[in-house]
C-alpha cells in the first residue's frame, strides 16, 4: 500500500473550492514546463502573482488569476469532498486502532475517492522560496487541512505503511515550482513497477462445494497472489469525457497524472436526447449496449416487433444476468415467481448476508490471520444437520465463508459425506476444521490461522466487513434543461421548475420538507434550510432514494456557476437529465466532475397533457459495466404510468451498482476491505493455533496417524447450492466462439460465469430447464420456449468430459423437471401428410393416433425444440409450419410432455408499458 504522502497531488484543481492538498501530482517522465508558458509572446509577462483570500470559516482557497497567467479552466465545485454522514449521523470509533477518535471509510462512500494527502509545506510558501532562489526548503505546515476525519484514516493506513526514504533538498539552478511539486512517490513506484510480478494463479474450486451465490464463483477467478489495488490519480466521470474532448487543453490532471488520459472517441451512438461522448457509451435502445448473453436466441437473434412488450417492457419471466446473485435458497422460498417479477436490482451482492442469516446467533467458529501470499484473511465454519435425510442416514453439512483482501468471497457449504477427513462423517462431532480448509483450500497456509476472540466485537467486526457494500440508500441527482438548453450551466441556472418538470417529479417520488425529516437526507441540512425547504424522497424495493432536484436547492443570484446546487449534484454519481420538448441533446463534454458516471436523459413529450409520454437514453462511463431494465426500441415512448416510475427508480438504482464496480471505486473498496481484515488478525484473533482449536483426545496423540477416509462419490449432487464445473461456453453472439466459463447448477438456478470477464453470461430457473442433449463432452441444455446453451467438458488436454458429463446430467435430473431429448426422423403418408399440428408456441397439439408421427413416438404435449437443424426458437409459427411442409426429409429434436401429457414450457407474461 502507498504511503501517505504518495498520494499528493502536484497542481491544483482548478475551481472555486480547489483545496491546495488536492493538486495531483506530475508524472516524473512528462515534459518540462517551459519558461514561456503556451508560448505566450515576450510583450505579455509570463508570471503573475496569485491572488488568495482566506474565506471566514475555513483555509479553502481561491484562484482568481490563474498559474502563470494562465486563465484557470473552471471546474466543478465538486471536487471539494463531502462526507458520506448525515450531520445527525456518529461515524463510528474503531476498535482497537488506538485512536480515540478514529473513522472507518465506509465502502463505497464517494466523497474518499479523491482523498489526497497533505503537502509537506503549502504551494505559497514553496512560491516564496522560489522567488527568493533559497538553496533549500523550508517544513512548514500546510495552509490548507483535510477533513480531521479523513485525516485520521489515512494515519491508519499509514500506519500499516513501511518509511519511506527523506526527500532531497537540493535544487538544481533549471528547477522549477512544478519540480518541487512533484510527490516522492515516484522513485518508489518506479522502484515497484520494475519488480517482475509473479505470474498470478487461480483457485481450483472443488466440485463437491456447493456455492451460495455468484460472488462465490467468481472467487475462481481471484489469483492466489495477494495484490493490493493501487489506485491511480486518472480523470474519470463526466471530467474525463471533457479532458479527452479538448486535445488543446490536456487539463491538469493529464498534464501531471501518473497516466495520462487513454484516448477514446465513443461509441459513436447518438440520437435527439444523447451525443455520442468520449470515454461514455450509450444506450438509446434497440438491443445495442445490452447484457451480454450467450444462449441462442439472446445473442443471435433480437427480439421480434410484437414480442416487445415483454422483453423490452418486462423481465419474460427470467432475470437478468447482472441481477442473479444468491443461488441457494430454503425450500420453502424456491420456485418463488415473485423473484422474476417486475425490475429486479442488478449489481448489488446480496450474498453478502451470508454471514448474518446462517452464522450469526448459532455456534460456530472464526479464524483469523495473514498468509504471505494472500495477506490478511478471515474463515467462519459453521456445522449444521439437515432436515432432509438420505439413505445413507442423517446428513451434515459444514458451512464456510472465507475472506481475502479481495472483494469477491468464498461462501457456501459442503457435505461431510464430500469431505475426506479423519473423523467420521456425521459423527457427533463432525470433520475438525483443519480438515475441511485443507480439503477446500490447499493454496491457503492454515499455520497462519489463528482462533478468534471470544468476545461480541468479533462477530459486529464481520458483519461490517461482509456487509459494507450493501448499501440502501441512494441520492440522484436531477437537472432540469429547458428549450434550447444544452450546457451545465444553463441548467443549474434555471430558477424554478416548469409544468412539465413538476408533473415529472409528482410522478417519480413525494415532496417533503427538510426541516425535521427523520429519514435519508443525503446531506440535505433538516435543521436550519439552508439547501432548501423542500425535497423529493422515495422509496423502491428495499432501498430510500432522495434527490437533488436543481430547483428544489437554494438559487444564487448573479453566480453562473450555482456552487450550492452543484456542491451536491456534482457529487452525485446518477444524474437525470430532464429535458422539455425542444431541448438540445446532452453530450457529457457539458460537465465537470470525477463523480458524475451515469447520466439518464428523460424527455418528455405533449407535457401536461393526457397524452404525455417520456423517451429514455442513458449514457455511462465506460468503465461502468451494461445495467438494466433494457431500452424500448427507438421510436417507442413509455407512457406516464407506475411501471414507468419503477423502471426510472430501478434503472438509476442500477447504475449507480454498476458504478460500484469501476476501477476506481473497486480499488478504494479492497483497499478499505483489506484494512478491515488487517485489524481482526491484529486485534481480534487468540494465540491458539487452528490444530489445537477443536477438542481432541489426549490418549489419540500417542496413536498412530489415522488416514483419511474417502468422500463419497457423487455426494455433492444432493446440495441445495450450486456444485461447478469447469466448462468452454459456445458464445453464440460471438459466431460460436468458446468461453472458459464456470457452470454452477444449483436447486434452484442454473448459471455460466465467465472466468476472465468475471461475470454471469447465462442464467435460468431451474425449473425453466425443459431437457438436455448430449454428444460425446458436448451438452446442450433447453430452457424455456426451446433457448439453449452449449457448453463442452473436459476442456484440458488429454480429457475427454465423459465423466464430468454424466455428473452434469445427474445434477440437471436432481434439480430441474426436465429429461433427455429424442432425435426423430417424421415420414409423410400417401397425402403428403405427417400426422400432427403445432401450436405457435411449438408444442405439439394433436397427433394423428396409429400414424407415422405417433408411431415415431411424437405424442400431444410434445414439444418441437429443433425443425430440420433449425432451433424452433428462432422460427415464427408461419416459418415452422412451411418447413415442415416442404422438407423433403423431416428432422425434429424434441422433448417428451410430463407424464400427465402437458407440456415442458415456461409461459411468458407480457407486461404493457410501452406507447
Amino acid at each position: 500500500m502507498s504511503s501517505q504522502r504518495s498520494e499528493i497531488p502536484a497542481l491544483p484543481k482548478m475551481g472555486v473550492r480547489a483545496r491546495v492538498a488536492e493538486w495531483p501530482p506530475r508524472s516524473k517522465d512528462s515534459p518540462e514546463i517551459p519558461k514561456n508558458p503556451r508560448n505566450l509572446p515576450p510583450s505579455q509577462p509570463s508570471f503573475k502573482p496569485f491572488h488568495r483570500r482566506f474565506l471566514p470559516s475555513s483555509k479553502e482557497l481561491e484562484f482568481q488569476d490563474g498559474i502563470l497567467g494562465i486563465p484557470l479552466r473552471q471546474r466543478s465545485s465538486s471536487e471539494a469532498t463531502l462526507s458520506e454522514c448525515d450531520a445527525e449521523e456518529t461515524p463510528e470509533s474503531r476498535g482497537n486502532s488506538g485512536l480515540s477518535a478514529g473513522f472507518f471509510r465506509e465502502y463505497g462512500s464517494t466523497s474518499s475517492i479523491d482523498v489526497q494527502g497533505i503537502p509537506e509545506q503549502s504551494f505559497f510558501q514553496m512560491l516564496d522560496e522560489f522567488r527568493a532562489k533559497k538553496p533549500e526548503f523550508s517544513a512548514g505546515k500546510s495552509e490548507s487541512r483535510d477533513d480531521e476525519n479523513q485525516e485520521e484514516i489515512r494515519d491508519e493506513i499509514r500506519e500499516q505503511q513501511p518509511k519511506e526514504k527523506p526527500r532531497r533538498r537540493c535544487l538544481k539552478t533549471d528547477d522549477s515550482i512544478f519540480k518541487k511539486l512533484r510527490s516522492s512517490r515516484h522513485d518508489a513506484d518506479a522502484a515497484e513497477d520494475s519488480r517482475i510480478p509473479e505470474a498470478p494463479k487461480a483457485w481450483i474450486c472443488r466440485k463437491s462445494f456447493a456455492h451460495f451465490d455468484v460472488q462465490s464463483i467468481l472467487f475462481e477467478a481471484v489469483s492466489v497472489r495477494s495484490a493490493s489495488t493501487r489506485r491511480r490519480n486518472t480523470t474519470t466521470g463526466a471530467s474525463a469525457a471533457s479532458a479527452g474532448a479538448d486535445p488543446a487543453f490536456p487539463g491538469a490532471e493529464d498534464q501531471n497524472s501518473k497516466e495520462n488520459l487513454e484516448r477514446d472517441l465513443g461509441d459513436n451512438t447518438s440520437n435527439e436526447l444523447l451525443l455520442s461522448c468520449p470515454h461514455f457509451r450509450n444506450e438509446i435502445g434497440g438491443g445495442g449496449g445490452g447484457e451480454r448473453d450467450v444462449s441462442f436466441a439472446k445473442s443471435a437473434f433480437s427480439a421480434a416487433p410484437n414480442s416487445g412488450f415483454f422483453t423490452e417492457c418486462g423481465n419474460g419471466g427470467k432475470v437478468s444476468n447482472a441481477g442473479v446473485s444468491i443461488l441457494e435458497f430454503p425450500k420453502e422460498q424456491r420456485r418463488n415467481p415473485e423473484r422474476v417479477g417486475g425490475y429486479g436490482v442488478e449489481h448489488a451482492d446480496l450474498g453478502a448476508t451470508y454471514y448474518r442469516d446462517y452464522f450469526l446467533g448459532k455456534e460456530h467458529s472464526n479464524y483469523f490471520g495473514v498468509d504471505e501470499r494472500l495477506g490478511p484473511v478471515a474463515a467462519s465454519v459453521r456445522r449444521e444437520r439437515l432436515e432432509e435425510s438420505s439413505e445413507h442416514g442423517p446428513q451434515f453439512q459444514q458451512r464456510l465463508i472465507f475472506r481475502t483482501s479481495q472483494l469477491a468471497t468464498l461462501r457456501g457449504s459442503i457435505l461431510e459425506d464430500a469431505t475426506p477427513s479423519t473423523a467420521k462423517a456425521g459423527s457427533g462431532r463432525g470433520i475438525p476444521a483443519r480438515d475441511l480448509l485443507e480439503f477446500l483450500l490447499p493454496e491457503l497456509n492454515i499455520h497462519c490461522l489463528r482462533l478468534a476472540l471470544a468476545s461480541p466485537k468479533v462477530p459486529e467486526q464481520l458483519l461490517k466487513l461482509d456487509e459494507q457494500g450493501l448499501c440502501r440508500r441512494r441520492k440522484v441527482g436531477i437537472l432540469y434543461c429547458k428549450a434550447g438548453q444544452s450546457s451545465e450551466e444553463e441548467m443549474y441556472n434555471n430558477e424554478a421548475a416548469g409544468p412539465a418538470l413538476d408533473e415529472f417529479l409528482a410522478l417519480l417520488g413525494e415532496k417533503v420538507t427538510l426541516r425535521s425529516f427523520s429519514k435519508y437526507a443525503a446531506q440535505l441540512d433538516t435543521k436550519t434550510d439552508s439547501t432548501g425547504t423542500h425535497s423529493l424522497y422515495t422509496t423502491y424495493q428495499d432501498y430510500e432514494i432522495m434527490f437533488h432536484v436543481s430547483t428544489m436547492l437554494p438559487y444564487t443570484p448573479n453566480n453562473r456557476q450555482q456552487l450550492l446546487r452543484k456542491r451536491h449534484i456534482g457529487n452525485d454519481i446518477v444524474t437525470i437529465i430532464f429535458q422539455e420538448p425542444g431541448a438540445l441533446p446532452f453530450t457529457p463534454q457539458n460537465v465537470r466532475s470525477h463523480f458524475q458516471h451515469v447520466f439518464i436523459i428523460v424527455r418528455a413529450h405533449q407535457p401536461c397533457s393526457d397524452n404525455v409520454s417520456y423517451s429514455v437514453a442513458v449514457t455511462r462511463s465506460k468503465d461502468v459495466p451494461p445495467f438494466g431494465p433494457p431500452l424500448p426500441p427507438p421510436g417507442r415512448a413509455f407512457r406516464r404510468s407506475d411501471l414507468f416510475r419503477s423502471f426510472l427508480l430501478a434503472k438509476a438504482i442500477n447504475g449507480e451498482n454498476a458504478a460500484h464496480k469501476s476501477q476506481k471505486f473497486l480499488a478504494m473498496a479492497t483497499r478499505t476491505r483489506h484494512e478491515y481484515l488487517r485489524d481482526l488478525a491484529e486485534n481480534y484473533a487468540t494465540n491458539t493455533p487452528l490444530e489445537a482449536a477443536g477438542k481432541f483426545n489426549l490418549i489419540s496423540l500417542a496413536s498412530k496417524k489415522r488416514e483419511k477416509s474417502k468422500a463419497r462419490p457423487l455426494a455433492e449432487l444432493e446440495s441445495a447450492g450450486a456444485v461447478s464445473w469447469r466448462v468452454s461456453a459456445s458464445d453464440f453472439g460471438r459466431g460460436g466462439a468458446e468461453v472458459p466459463c464456470v457452470l454452477g447448477i444449483s436447486k434452484e438456478f442454473l448459471v455460466l460465469v465467465d472466468l476472465e470477464g468475471k461475470e454471469v453470461v447465462f442464467n435460468c430457473l431451474a425449473g425453466d430447464v425443459v431437457g438436455w442433449n448430449v454428444e460425446g463432452a458436448a451438452l446442450r441444455i433447453y430452457h424455456g420456449r426451446g433457448d439453449l446453451v452449449s457448453v463442452r467438458v473436459g476442456a484440458e488436454p488429454g480429457g475427454d468430459g465423459g465423466e464430468e458429463v454424466k455428473e452434469i446430467v445427474q445434477r440437471l435430473k436432481m434439480t430441474t423437471p426436465g429429461c433427455a431429448t429424442v432425435d426423430m426422423t417424421l415420414r409423410r403418408n400417401g397425402l403428403g401428410q405427417l400426422g400432427f399440428h403445432v401450436h405457435p408456441d411449438g408444442s405439439v397439439a394433436e397427433v394423428e393416433e396409429y400414424g407415422f408421427a405417433w408411431q415415431a413416438g411424437l405424442r400431444r404435449g410434445s414439444r418441437l425444440l429443433e425443425v430440420c437443424k433449425v432451433a424452433a426458437v428462432a422460427l415464427s409459427h408461419e416459418q415452422m409450419i412451411d418447413l415442415l411442409r416442404t422438407s423433403v426429409t423431416v428432422t425434429v429434436v424434441i422433448v417428451p410432455p410430463h407424464e400427465d401429457g402437458t407440456p415442458r414450457r415456461v409461459p411468458l407474461v407480457p407486461l404493457g408499458c410501452l406507447g
